[in-house]
């Protein structure tokens, strides 16, 4: 076929070809792996506030993955430990139900070869041993957030205190943790007076400047929230800590479960209000609350059970454009992090969108 009608069949033709180069580009930008945004933004230059992300939830679960490792190597923003004040051995246990044993993937990797072999069910410093190991093999890694859920609290009266953990994070960690003390320090010098000081002057490095770090944020667990005995919880007390040793702590408290307005209106003494800067609980609660509320103020905030917002998704397995629209429409409900159980989607793990755009 020749003349005009071949060379508009022609011009056809290279347009759809055009068209379909350019899917796959942005494709290639969003997915697989690559930790980069749907969007022509520049995460890397994103505060760390100012982006929306996935996390994994109960990440040291052997069922989900043989090894921590494996988890970290799907490019997750957020892993979840579950920890146990095991006073009578002075150990932190990393388990789901017991006090007394561990039972999770860490195997006290130190060096990177030791990640995907060996015997698991260590303690809760392996679990960051391993993270740092894993790090240290992937420099310049986006920023990972550590959940602490204290199962049943703290135990200071035996010894199990925030003290011993800030200890424990910092002999296993070092220097990758991004302290409360560090979100407080002003870039030309000086310091704000507090972190709800801090994140409303918006000073949340950018995503690079944080490459490589951990931020560790700690909740009161599910037998410490039903436990009628307990009447000081993880969040108060932590809170209660770090007002008094900024310059050590190594953890950020975290306000727990859903409420209109500000949450930390349930605190009764008003001078630990100041020290909380993240929020966590169920993102379907979310989604009934004024959340641009927390995006105005820098304040971070994660999203747990991502999957059963309506309509829900498969709770391992979803579509991966179904898992994403779902990650879309939390950043646009200004979520920080999206947590999940969708262990098999490493594209998805590694979106960064901006947040409140979705």
């Amino acid at each position: 076929m020749t003349g005009p009608l071949s060379r508009r069949v022609s011009l056809r033709l290279r347009t759809a070809l055009l068209g379909v180069l350019t899917t796959c580009l942005a494709f290639t930008v969003a997915g697989a792996g690559g930790g980069a945004s749907a969007s022509a933004a520049d995460t890397g230059s994103l505060p760390f506030s100012g982006a929306t992300t996935s996390g994994l939830h109960n990440t040291y679960d052997p069922a989900a993955f043989p090894y921590l490792a494996q988890a970290l190597d799907t490019g997750t923003s957020l892993i979840e430990l579950d920890v146990w004040d095991d006073f009578f051995t002075q150990e932190w246990k990393v388990s789901h139900s017991s006090l007394t044993s561990n039972g999770n993937n860490c195997v006290d990797a130190s060096s990177p070869s030791q990640l995907y072999t060996g015997g698991a069910n260590k303690d809760l410093e392996s679990c960051l041993d391993d993270v740092r190991v894993w790090l240290g093999a992937h420099p310049g890694h986006a920023p990972l957030m550590i959940k602490l859920e204290m199962k049943a609290g703290f135990q200071a009266n035996f010894g199990m205190s925030p003290a011993k953990l800030d200890q424990s994070i910092s002999a296993h960690l070092g220097s990758l943790v991004f302290k409360p003390s560090d979100l407080l320090a002003k870039p030309g010098g000086g310091s704000y007076s507090t972190l709800d000081e801090a994140a409303q002057a918006g000073n949340w490095p950018t995503r690079q400047q944080l490459a490589g770090k951990v931020i560790l944020e700690i909740i009161p667990g599910t037998v410490e929230e039903n436990n009628p005995t307990d009447t000081l919880w993880t969040d108060v007390e932590y809170a209660g800590y770090l007002k008094g040793h900024v310059s050590t702590a190594q953890v950020f408290p975290t306000v727990h479960n859903v409420q209109s307005g500000d949450p930390r209106s349930r605190y009764s003494d008003a001078s630990l209000r100041p020290w909380f800067v993240i929020f966590d609980g169920d993102a379907s609660a979310f989604l009934n609350v004024d959340t641009n509320w927390y995006d105005a103020r820098h304040y971070l905030l994660v999203m747990t059970d991502s999957q059963n917002v309506a309509p829900a998704l498969d709770d391992v397995n979803p579509s991966p454009a179904d898992a994403q629209a779902r990650i879309a429409r939390l950043a646009a409900a200004h979520a920080t992090i999206a947590s999940n159980d969708w262990k098999g989607l490493p594209q998805i793990q590694s979106l960064v969108l901006p947040r409140g755009n979705g």
